[in-house]
């Protein structure tokens, strides 16, 4: 019998199925999208369900008008690692046999000579390895396989690449961008879905008219998941249980975590560890006494790389400043120095995801880093 991890909620990863929640307008966007062929940009903070909704909406597609592939290029450190990655993948994704996959690499690749390493535990399960270099290829010769496969295929595929925020830290990074919308904004039987983790970084690519992806696709920005739309969802997961929690504690665990996807999972399930019956106030503490503790990890990392300023900056905030940086006493109070300095460490701090900047000023991105701060004062 097959043992279930954790099946009442996950988080985390990327989740489907019955732990997909809601994003009903924005799955109904996406899949027109990919059946019409537009191009998606797709931003948003972390935690926030990405990678779900594009595998979702990935899922309920017109499988025979469009063919989509995944790709995730977290691991790419430079351009001919993303041009393996990216081969590799669409040659997989689009073949249902090893032997269609390799015809496809005579037909497409002459030139190389793939290595494919077999799982022992299954006669389809394989792994491919390129080895793509510039001496065999050069990029727009990789960027164009997706377009010749459709063709082949007599499909629309849709190639929707996670994490591609890590293009602009490569070496050489606005050429190769150059490349990569160069031969792309030209194909006619291939449209992309470009998304990743770090909004600061695809905020710069996207919506800045210097750069070369700016006005490339359709821009999405993913919102949170609203409470009225998570009370159902949790509720019925401790109902499977045999346990209840009132739309009250459903709220709270909404409130403490500012509906982000993951921490509303991992919170949920640690409410759902910690009751016998019926959620009660004190549940409710104890789970998140267990979010601290299973984060504070991380977090010890993240902010260890901080300078004191920086971490004074970020108390500031947690403390219920957000503006009037400028002001002296602002700048005394939390001893955050000059206020050239207090702009270059904004600045910094955006650019490394730990703040957002809104209309009402600048805020935290984590919300549980917010209550961790909290605790260590």
């Amino acid at each position: 019998m097959k043992h279930e991890v954790n099946p009442s909620f996950l988080y985390g990863v990327s989740v489907e199925g019955d732990n997909f929640t809601d994003r009903t307008q924005e799955t109904k966007r996406l899949k027109l999208n990919f059946e019409n062929g537009l191009n998606v940009i797709l931003i948003s903070p972390r935690r926030m369900g990405k990678t779900s909704l594009v595998k979702h909406a990935m899922q309920v597609v017109d499988k025979d008008i469009v063919h989509p592939v995944y790709v995730d290029i977290y691991d790419c450190r430079s351009e001919y690692d993303f041009y393996n990655k990216f081969a590799e993948t669409i040659l997989r994704q689009t073949s249902s046999k090893i032997e269609i996959l390799m015809e496809n690499v005579r037909r497409f690749l002459v030139r190389l000579s793939p290595k494919i390493s077999m799982s022992p535990d299954s006669i389809t399960d394989y792994s491919i390895s390129l080895g793509i270099t510039p001496k065999e290829y050069a990029p727009e010769d990789v960027l164009s396989l997706p377009e010749q496969i459709a063709k082949q295929l007599g499909k629309h595929i849709v190639v929707c690449i996670d994490e591609f925020q890590q293009v602009a830290e490569w070496p050489d990074s606005l050429q190769v961008q150059k490349r990569m919308r160069g031969a792309w904004q030209h194909q006619q039987h291939v449209s992309y879905c470009l998304f990743g983790s770090r909004q600061h970084m695809m905020n710069q690519l996207f919506q800045d008219k210097r750069m070369p992806f700016y006005q490339f696709g359709e821009p999405n920005y993913l919102q949170t998941i609203s409470t009225d739309d998570w009370i159902p969802f949790i509720q019925s997961k401790f109902k499977k249980k045999g346990l209840h929690i009132g739309n009250n504690y459903v709220q709270q665990i909404c409130d403490t975590v500012e509906n982000q996807s993951s921490y509303v999972q991992q919170l949920s399930w640690n409410v759902m560890l910690n009751t016998e019956n019926e959620v009660s106030g004190e549940t409710i503490e104890m789970g998140i006494s267990d979010l601290l503790i299973q984060c504070t990890p991380l977090f010890m990392e993240q902010t260890g790389r901080l300078t004191s300023y920086q971490m004074n900056l970020l108390r500031a905030i947690v403390d219920g400043q957000h503006t009037h940086w400028s002001s002296q006493e602002v700048l005394t109070k939390y001893n955050l120095g000059t206020k050239s300095n207090v702009a270059k460490m904004q600045k910094v701090l955006l650019e490394r995801d730990f703040i957002v900047s809104t209309e009402q000023g600048l805020f935290l991105s984590d919300p549980v880093m917010g209550l961790w701060f909290k605790k260590k004062t």
